[in-house]
């Protein structure tokens, strides 16, 4: 096998491997421990949030803590164990880097669409955390900064998860100079978190998402 087959080989690992690893949906499980059908109630969304919003504080931090956890796992065992210290090509493809954020991209992707779920999943935004955890810390520090300085002041987490997700790829591209593949696929990142957040973006345009605190209204829109 070339070393380009081996490389192709890995990423086809990663997407499929990723992918059912995204589409345990936390939210929905812990919703059926509860009696609850998230996707029913509240948003629909089988995020945190709406988990918090249906199954009350112990059932939205398990769901926080099960999205961040699908897609931090197999970053760990990427980086540290199956494909650690693949130096890749000078502009990053293939390198270690390269096959955490790939994994992790697959793993949004099984989170926001689960097939098992008819591809009505989550947004994604608990998950990017967990990733950004694993792939750069300092960075991912810096971007959860961002994100609680964004929502304390605008009281919008919609607002605050979009800004930040927008920032990913210019933040590995600072710690990551010249590798692009690296960048475009934060890139990915960005448009997957602005694909699922459509709704939001109506709503914030239009003046009427609901901030922090604030009741939530005709919430079964949200989402859609």
């Amino acid at each position: 096998m070339s070393e380009l087959q081996q490389n192709i080989l890995y990423s086809a690992i990663c997407i499929v491997v990723g992918y059912l690893c995204g589409c345990i949906s936390t939210g929905y499980l812990v919703g059926r421990m509860k009696h609850v059908d998230i996707q029913k109630e509240g948003s629909g969304n089988l995020g945190a949030t709406n988990a918090l919003r249906t199954t009350g504080i112990s059932g939205g931090l398990i769901t926080l803590a099960g999205d961040i956890l699908k897609a931090l796992l197999p970053v760990l065992l990427v980086k540290y164990y199956f494909l650690k210290n693949l130096p890749g090509t000078e502009t990053g493809w293939f390198s270690t880097e390269f096959f955490v954020l790939l994994i992790g991209l697959a793993t949004i992707l099984g989170h926001n669409f689960p097939f098992w779920m008819h591809f009505k999943g989550g947004k994604g935004i608990a998950s990017t955390g967990g990733i950004l955890l694993a792939f750069h810390l300092p960075m991912a520090g810096v971007l959860l900064a961002i994100f609680l300085v964004i929502a304390a002041i605008t009281r919008y987490v919609s607002l605050a998860s979009l800004i930040t997700v927008t920032c990913v790829p210019i933040a590995i591209g600072i710690c990551y100079p010249g590798k692009w593949a690296l960048v475009i696929i934060g890139a990915a990142y960005t448009l997957l978190a602005f694909l699922r957040h459509r709704a939001n973006i109506v709503r914030l345009l239009q003046g009427t998402e609901n901030k922090l605190g604030q009741k939530k209204e005709n919430s079964m829109e949200e989402n859609r």
